[in-house]
Formats: C-alpha cells, structure tokens, sequence
C-alpha cells in the first residue's frame, strides 16, 4: 500500500499547511461522482481519524480512509504547471477508464468498496 508525490506536488501541498498550521496533512480520497463513478477528492486533513491509513512522503504526512484505499492505493500525485493554469494529476494504477471531460474514472469492474460509497470526506 502506498501513496506518493512529485517533488512539486509535495512543494504545493507544503505550502498550503505552511498557510493552514492547524493541518495536519493531505486528505485523499474518492468519492461517487461524474459519468465514469468516480472522483477524487482533496483537501487539507483537520485531524487523522483512527482509521485511515497514513502515508509520509517527502514531507507531508497522506491521510486515506479506508473505503478510498483499494481505489487509489500505488497513486502517485503530481503537481503541474501548463501556461496560466496549474493542477494535480493523478497517476492511478487502479484507473480502468476516465470520462471524456476528466471529472471522473472507473476502475476494472468499477469494483468499489463495500457499500458501494466511500466514507464522506
């Protein structure tokens, strides 16, 4: 089991708890979306709930619920310039497909946790 950044998106993410101190990492996740069932969800963690599975990479400390670990377990997050625009990217190995517009992606069987919902972000 791992998540992992690029030495750019762990820059970003730094410099957003260097802005927020009260954070205490990453939260990554899914939740059901879009036309593909899946999207990702991002934000800065508040606390670590006693369930999710923490990872440390470059840094910054990665919090995952356990209903998003089997979709985006081996994930390595970037982060990309591209002209005026900038965003993370996603290199999922679980990704079976993603919808045209980007928004979403279905993994093999579009197989999801029990109960078919992640936990709530």
């Amino acid at each position: 089991m791992s998540i992992s950044l690029t030495d750019s998106a762990a820059e970003r993410v730094r410099g957003y708890l260097a802005e927020q101190p009260d954070r205490v990492g990453l939260r990554f996740g899914v939740r059901r979306t879009g036309c593909s069932g899946w999207a990702y969800s991002v934000d800065l963690a508040q606390a670590a709930n006693p369930d999710d599975a923490v990872f440390e990479d470059r840094g910054v400390r990665i919090l995952v619920d356990p209903a998003s670990l089997p979709l985006v377990d081996g994930t390595c997050i970037d982060f990309v310039r591209r002209g005026l625009n900038s965003q993370f990217l996603f290199r999922n190995p679980n990704v079976a497909a993603e919808c045209g517009c980007g928004e979403s992606f279905t993994t093999d069987g579009n197989a999801g946790p029990p109960g078919g919902q992640p936990a709530p972000p």
